[in-house]
């Protein structure tokens, strides 16, 4: 079963619980609502949302301290939060640990590269075929697909500590995308790399809204990231502080006062 055709409802253990907004309807997408997460005793997180729909591409920002990296692990499933929901297509999986998000469609790549090192490109992307796909053939098929729809057919044989910063992430992406994910969380793709690197990585996001996936991302590269999101959430002091296009977020002044700086420009 591919990660595609598995739903909310079809993963082992407690089945999802369907929530509605406060109108009747079933909320669409990736949030979380009202989320609040202590640290010993000190608060990291107070009463922060953050949705995610199919189709764009959203920045998690803010000063260091501010939460957003709690905040998108809340939402990846790699820490709990104390308070709040997190729910996918209606479906709460606040509860639900990362493997079985995974499994409904929520793929994570972390800053830190995950490729394994001994092994080829091809061998790194057919290691997670194997798992959703039964079919050798279909399997043969949806590898020469990722190879061929990130470029990097020519490098199918070639060790993965071969590679260049640029062709690393791409390999993590494509393989990401094995499992075929609706939403796709992104910690700090811009760290570490070079300019000609992140024009690719925006290509390469660029691609994934394209494809129909809800792209979240969390970087300090600010300037950069506000480049490629089609909005973002401005977090400051456990709170989000703004909501918006990139363009309004630039303009708001307790954005730049509190995070960006008065002289701050695209």
């Amino acid at each position: 079963m591919t990660g595609r055709e598995e739903d909310a409802t079809a993963t082992p253990g407690p089945r999802p619980r369907l929530v509605k907004t406060s109108d009747g309807r079933t909320p669409d997408g990736l949030a979380a609502r009202n989320i609040g997460k202590r640290f010993k005793k000190r608060p990291v997180l107070r009463d922060v949302s953050v949705n995610v729909r199919r189709g764009e591409a959203v920045g998690l920002l803010g000063p260091n301290g501010a939460g957003k990296t709690t905040c998108f692990y809340v939402i990846t499933g790699l820490i709990s939060a104390d308070s709040g929901s997190v729910t996918l297509d209606g479906h709460d999986i606040t509860d639900l640990p990362m493997y079985r998000r995974a499994r409904l469609g929520i793929g994570y790549l972390p800053q830190e590269a995950s490729i394994f090192r001994g092994l080829t490109v091809e061998q790194n992307i057919r290691a997670v075929l194997e798992v959703v796909e039964s079919n050798a053939n279909r399997r043969d098929a949806m590898l020469d697909d990722l190879l061929a729809e990130f470029s990097i057919s020519h490098l199918r044989r070639t060790p993965a500590l071969a590679l260049s910063g640029g062709e690393r992430r791409r390999v993590e992406i494509a393989r990401a995308l094995a499992s075929q994910p609706h939403f796709i969380l992104l910690d700090e793709p811009l760290a570490g790399i070079d300019p000609i690197a992140v024009s690719e990585i925006r290509d390469l996001i660029s691609h994934l809204t394209d494809r129909g996936l809800g792209v979240l991302i969390t970087d300090h590269n600010v300037r950069e990231t506000l480049d490629i999101v089609d909005r973002a959430y401005i977090l400051h002091d456990g709170m989000v502080l703004m909501e918006g296009a990139p363009d309004d977020i630039v303009a708001h002044r307790d954005v730049r006062r509190f995070y960006l700086g008065e002289r701050f420009s695209l």
